[in-house]
């Protein structure tokens, strides 16, 4: 319901999911590492022109919230982009808006995305920028973000938002926590019946 921790800014709108997960990694048969490699186009970049990305600032290490601006995750679907940001220990994103398909893919990792207004996201960029260490508060309840003396409406999906405060945003553990049900259900299917249940 509400998360909380110091924030790391990336600045610049239609920030695609090949920029955060380039496309040479998604061979991966798991997740597992992922979390190595994201912006590493971006962060190799930066390093040969001598800027530093924000994702290697050491004051930057172990924040959790990421800040962002318009139309973040557009492009590909790919899961691997969220996937790297949690991993990374992002544990919500606030920005101006969200391609949809990202938004999915985050919500089912349990990652919220809330949009607010360019003018609140600039001033907490500020902030987080100003000083490494201010904690950002989002708060699922009031829908609110905070910063320092900074508070922000803030606004998302209401199903996504209910499927937080309910705690029900993990489909595939909602089916394996009434598999019971489920292959009940399947058993009353005529196209599924009378075929050998599947080994979970």
């Amino acid at each position: 319901m509400t998360i909380a921790g110091r924030a790391v800014v990336l600045r610049g709108e239609d920030i695609d999911t090949d920029r955060i997960m380039p496309a040479r990694f998604l061979r991966a048969v798991s997740f597992d590492g992922l979390e190595a490699h994201v912006f590493e186009d971006d962060r190799r970049a930066g390093a040969a022109a001598g800027v530093r990305h924000p994702f290697d600032d050491p004051a930057r290490a172990g924040a959790s919230v990421l800040l962002v601006n318009r139309n973040f995750g557009c492009g590909s679907s790919r899961e691997h982009a969220p996937q790297a940001l949690a991993r990374w220990g992002v544990k919500a994103i606030v920005g101006e808006s969200f391609a949809e398909i990202f938004f999915s893919n985050a919500t089912a990792l349990g990652v919220p995305c809330v949009s607010v207004a360019p003018e609140a996201a600039a001033a907490l960029m500020a902030l987080a920028e100003r000083d490494p260490a201010a904690t950002v508060t989002v708060d699922l309840e009031t829908m609110a973000v905070r910063g320092g003396p900074l508070e922000a409406v803030c606004a998302m999906p209401e199903a996504a938002r209910n499927a937080f405060l309910a705690g029900t945003w993990d489909a595939t553990a909602l089916l394996t926590a009434g598999f019971d049900e489920v292959r009940a259900a399947a058993a009353r299917l005529p196209y599924i019946a009378g075929f050998p249940p599947a080994p979970i």
